[in-house]
């Protein structure tokens, strides 16, 4: 039985390892040494949410409804306020300070740099909350540019469903969990720059 438990884990947790990191599509990030700080922007575009690949305006018409049938409308104001300063600033905020945990270059918003890295948010997963918990995911396109010359393109990078895991945020709203999957993406790009600047 146990060896039937192992065998049936085993291509699950491949599955899970295969989709939850980040891959170099092209370019390299070596360029990055002798920098000390980089300017980041986000391009946030039409994500799609969830398994069923809602767009934003199908993901919270639907959440709209769920929250003033179990709630009331004045519960729905409360929680569309706070999910849009999420999607405004503070998953932007979360996936910097995930950057930073490197400590080998400073990322910062609005700021005079010889490059560029650009967030480009394509599919989040809210997750769930309770006795057992679902992270929130983020698969994104980061693009790290020449300031001057926007078209020069010297890396992208692919994240692929990255896990929001090890964040101190509310992981009992979908908007936390999200966030958690920024600042995870942040933390996954920061390690693959500093072994890159070794």
């Amino acid at each position: 039985m146990k060896k039937i438990f192992l065998l049936v884990l085993l291509p699950i947790a491949t599955t899970i390892f295969a989709q939850n990191k980040l891959t170099v599509e092209s370019g390299n990030l070596n360029f990055l040494k002798g920098q000390t700080e980089v300017n980041v922007e986000r391009n946030y575009g039409s994500p799609l949410f969830q398994t069923e690949n809602f767009t934003e305006t199908e993901y919270l018409e639907r959440r709209h409804k769920e929250t003033v049938a179990k709630k009331g409308e004045e519960a729905w104001k409360k929680w569309i306020d706070i999910w849009e300063q999420h999607a405004e600033t503070i998953w932007t905020e979360k996936f910097i300070e995930g950057l930073n945990k490197s400590k080998k270059i400073k990322f910062i918003q609005n700021v005079e740099t010889k490059y560029t890295l650009i967030i480009h948010p394509k599919w989040m997963y809210a997750g769930w909350s309770g006795f057992i918990m679902q992270p929130g995911k983020l698969s994104s396109e980061i693009t790290i540019v020449e300031t001057a010359n926007p078209s020069n393109v010297l890396a992208t990078i692919k994240g692929d469903k990255i896990e929001g895991t090890g964040s101190k945020v509310d992981y009992g709203m979908e908007y936390g969990r999200i966030a958690a999957a920024y600042e995870k993406t942040g933390k996954e790009l920061g390690k693959a720059i500093k072994e890159a600047l070794k």
